[in-house]
C-alpha cells in the first residue's frame, strides 16, 4: 500500500472508558516522608488522576498533533509479514536538505520529534536543513505492533531502511537515543552490568550503511571499554589519561541505575506479558510507570501536568495499546546480536547532556565508533530532543553543516 495520509481520532467511547476507569480507581496507601525514594509519590498521581480525569482535553492535543504531516505505509518485513507503520514526515523547503531519521525509544513516542521538527526544517545560509522523517516504533503511537516471536534489531533496521527508500531517500543519516540503543539483558544477582551499547540506529549502520545510512548521531552515550585488539589506541588512552569530571559523573549515574533504577528493566525484559495487563487494564497503572520515568530521567524540567498527561495520552489510547511497547526489551534484551557487530565507520556524532541516565567516556565510543563530532552541554537529560531541543539541533547543524565533519555526507543533499 502506498503512503496515505493519517489523523488522529480516538473514539469517544475509549474517552468515556478511560474516565470510568479514573473514577473507580482504587490507590495504595503511603509510608510517611515517603518523597521519592519509594517511586511515583502518591500525592503527584492522585493529583494527575484527578486532572486527567476533570479538566485534561484530549480533544485539544489530539488537533496540535493532527496539524503535523502524519502518514501510515506498510512495509514488509522478512519472515514477519507486513507492518503498517505511522510515522511524521516533514519536509523542508530546502530542496537540498538532508533526510534525517529520528528514532524515539522508551517510554517515548513521535512527540519527542516536535519540539525540533521546526528548527531543523528550517534553511539559512549557515545552518543546514533538514527533511526529518520521525517512525512510531511497531506497537508505539499507531504503528502495528509485531506480533511474531524474534523481532529484534535486525528487523527494526529493515523496517525503517526499507521506510526511508520507499519514501525516496536512498542515502540518509540517523538519529536516536534510547531506542535508537539497546540493552544486554543484566542478571538481577550481578553487583555491575554492562547495559547494551547498540542503538537501533547502530544496526541500521551496520546492516545498510554505508549504502544507505551515512552517518548517525547520538545522545545516548553507550559502549564498552576498548579492548586492545579492538582498539589499541583507545585502550591506551583509557588506562593512562584520568576521567574528566563529565566522564566521572556519568560513571557514577550509571553505577546508580544499575542499584536502583533498573527495576523496569528486568521486568520489561523477562516478563513483559506480566507487567502487560497492568499497563493495559489501569491508566493508573500506566501513568505511575512511565511518569516515574519523565521525571528521574530528566534535568529537573518543568513538566506541566498536561506535558505530562499528553505524553501518557499516547500509550493508553496507542493503536496496539501500551503493553505491545515493553516487547522489544525481551526480544532485543537478551538476543545477543550486538555482540559481534564490526565497529561502524560512517561517520559517528555524540551530545553529551549532563542528567542523561548513563553516559560512556569518551575513549569507550571513540574505540567503537568512527566519531568525528562531539559536543557537551550544561543542560539536559535522557529526553534531549524535548528538553534540549535547540542544543541538540545545534549539535547536529555543527556536525552536517558547511564546515562539519560530516558536511556533504548524503550526495545532492548538502542541506543548502
Amino acid at each position: 500500500m502506498s503512503e496515505q495520509p493519517f489523523q488522529i481520532a480516538v473514539p469517544d467511547d475509549a474517552l468515556a472508558l478511560l474516565k470510568r476507569k479514573l473514577d473507580d480507581a482504587r490507590f495504595p496507601d503511603e509510608v510517611d516522608e515517603a518523597a521519592w525514594d519509594y517511586g511515583a509519590p502518591l500525592a503527584d498521581i492522585k493529583r494527575l488522576v484527578n486532572r486527567w480525569k476533570d479538566g485534561y482535553d484530549w480533544r485539544t492535543h489530539e488537533s496540535k498533533f493532527n496539524k503535523l504531516p502524519m502518514f501510515t505505509r506498510d512495509i514488509d518485513v522478512e519472515g514477519f509479514g507486513t507492518l503498517n507503520v505511522h510515522y511524521v514526515h516533514q519536509k523542508s523547503a530546502v530542496e537540498g536538505a538532508i533526510p534525517l531519521l529520528f528514532v524515539h525509544g522508551w517510554p517515548g513516542s513521535f512527540i519527542e520529534v516536535t519540539k525540533i521538527l521546526p528548527l531543523l526544517t528550517a534553511g539559512g545560509p549557515d545552518q543546514p536543513s533538514f527533511h526529518v522523517i520521525a517512525p512510531s516504533l511497531p506497537g508505539y503511537a499507531w504503528s502495528s505492533p509485531a506480533l511474531k516471536r524474534g523481532f529484534r534489531g535486525k528487523q527494526y533496521a529493515e523496517l525503517f531502511n526499507k521506510l526511508m527508500i520507499s519514501l525516496g531517500y536512498k542515502e540518509y543519516v540517523t538519529q536516536g537515543g534510547d531506542w535508537g540503543y539497546y540493552v544486554r539483558l543484566c542478571s538481577l544477582f550481578e553487583s555491575s552490568c554492562t547495559h547494551g551499547r547498540d542503538q537501533i540506529t547502530r544496526m541500521l549502520a551496520a546492516h545498510h550503511g554505508p549504502q544507505n545510512v551515512k552517518a548517525s548521531h547520538t545522545n545516548f552515550p553507550r559502549a564498552d571499554e576498548p579492548t586492545f585488539w579492538a582498539s589499541p589506541v583507545q585502550y591506551i588512552k583509557h588506562n593512562i589519561l584520568p576521567y574528566t569530571a563529565l566522564e566521572r559523573q556519568g560513571l557514577a549515574r550509571r553505577q546508580q541505575f544499575i542499584a536502583s533504577g533498573r527495576g523496569y528493566y528486568l521486568e520489561h525484559a523477562t516478563r513483559p506479558q506480566t507487567i502487560g495487563y497492568n499497563l493495559s487494564d489501569s491508566p493508573v497503572g500506566m501513568l505511575a510507570w512511565i511518569y516515574e520515568k519523565l521525571v528521574a530521567w530528566t534535568d529537573s524540567y518543568p513538566w506541566t501536568d498536561d506535558e505530562i498527561l499528553t505524553w501518557i495520552s499516547i500509550y493508553w489510547f496507542s493503536r496496539a495499546g501500551p503493553a505491545a511497547s515493553v516487547r522489544i526489551y525481551y526480544e532485543i534484551g537478551g538476543s545477543g546480536e550486538s555482540m559481534n557487530l564490526p565497529r561502524a565507520t560512517i561517520p559517528y556524532g555524540v551530545s553529551y547532556f549532563p542528567k542523561e541516565i548513563a553516559s560512556a567516556p569518551k575513549a569507550f565510543m571513540r574505540g567503537e565508533f568512527n566519531v568525528v563530532f562531539e559536543s557537551e552541554h550544561t543542560s539536559g537529560g535522557h529526553f534531549a530532543a524535548f528538553e534540549n531541543p535547540q542544543g541538540l539541533v545545534d549539535d547536529l547543524r555543527k556536525m552536517f553543516g558547511k564546515k562539519g565533519p560530516a558536511a556533504g555526507v548524503v550526495p545532492g543533499h548538502s542541506g543548502f
